[in-house]
């Protein structure tokens, strides 16, 4: 059974093991201890952001972080938008509708948080994905993450 739910304290490790994962795979060369310890983890406790692990079976699967974009957030990008940050499948479970199911589940979690559009800034890899759940490049771009800003202005939609 495939279950999505909040991330708690016993199930941090599992989290951490799949950020680690996600992080090593985008070859950042961030150090990922130190990026959960000052800033992911800390946002989370603090309520700045959501993050939702994705489960099929006993395996730990993948996770989902997104907020709601407010000016009491160093990430505010644009302000009352929910904000897909980042989304990750582990490589034997792609291509199965759980990346989609980890979107959809983000989406209606942000609607019922009082927001009806949403964005990403996906690496190149991912364009493809979010354009199939409705999400539409637009001209602006992120210099600093070097990326593309994608669009969702009705999160009523869901992925194809």
């Amino acid at each position: 059974m495939i279950t999505v739910s909040p991330l708690k304290d016993s199930t941090q490790k599992q989290f951490e093991q799949l950020f680690a994962e996600y992080y090593n795979e985008l070859g950042c060369g961030e150090d990922i201890p130190h990026l959960l310890e000052e800033y992911v983890i800390p946002d989370l406790k603090a309520g700045l952001l959501h993050i939702d692990i994705l489960k099929d079976g006993d395996t730990f699967a993948g996770f989902v972080i997104y907020q709601t974009d407010d000016i009491n957030n160093e990430w505010n990008f644009k302000e009352g938008w929910g904000d897909i940050r980042e989304i990750y499948v582990v490589p034997s479970r792609r291509r199965q509708g759980l990346g989609k199911f980890l979107l959809y589940t983000a989406e209606m979690k942000l609607r019922e948080a009082g927001t009806d559009k949403s964005y990403s800034l996906p690496c190149e890899n991912a364009e493809e994905f979010f354009t199939a759940c409705g999400y539409e490049k637009t001209t602006a771009y992120n210099s600093d993450l070097g990326c593309s800003v994608y669009e969702k202005p009705n999160i009523q939609n869901k992925c194809k």
